[in-house]
């Protein structure tokens, strides 16, 4: 088992930044890639950003996410991080951090089918 938890939600004015945190625990070993999901209130989940451990790439972005957010991890904490910069109103969603421990081809890193584990979310919202 994984344990995933985030860190740094909450509330900021459009045009503003924010750095969400997922700290992972348990059967970290297992893991081969970390993605970013957001789900805003009536609507589905979404993917926001992955790494990958292994393959050509090893970032991805969804559109609304390129040249704005910026996903990193940092091994040695076995942490995942969400740089957000030029936050807009849409942005505003509960923010999930997941990790994916089954192979797969990364064709499909955006599905939220490939990830086995999820953390609890972290709500950010941005005010016009």
């Amino acid at each position: 088992q994984v344990q995933l938890v985030e860190s740094g939600g909450g509330l900021v004015q459009a045009g503003g930044s924010l750095r969400l945190s997922c700290a992972a625990s348990g059967r970290t070993f297992s893991v081969v890639a970390m993605g970013w999901f957001r789900q805003a209130a009536g609507k589905e989940r979404e993917f926001v950003a992955a790494v990958s451990w292994s393959g050509l790439r090893t970032s991805y972005y969804a559109d609304s996410a390129k040249g704005r957010f910026s996903v990193s991890r940092d091994n040695a904490k076995n942490t995942l991080y969400l740089q957000m910069n030029s936050l807009k109103p849409e942005d505003t969603a509960v923010y999930y951090c997941a990790a994916a421990s089954s192979p797969f081809r990364e064709v499909v890193i955006t599905s939220p089918s490939v990830y086995d584990y999820w953390g609890q979310g972290a709500q950010v919202t941005v005010s016009s």
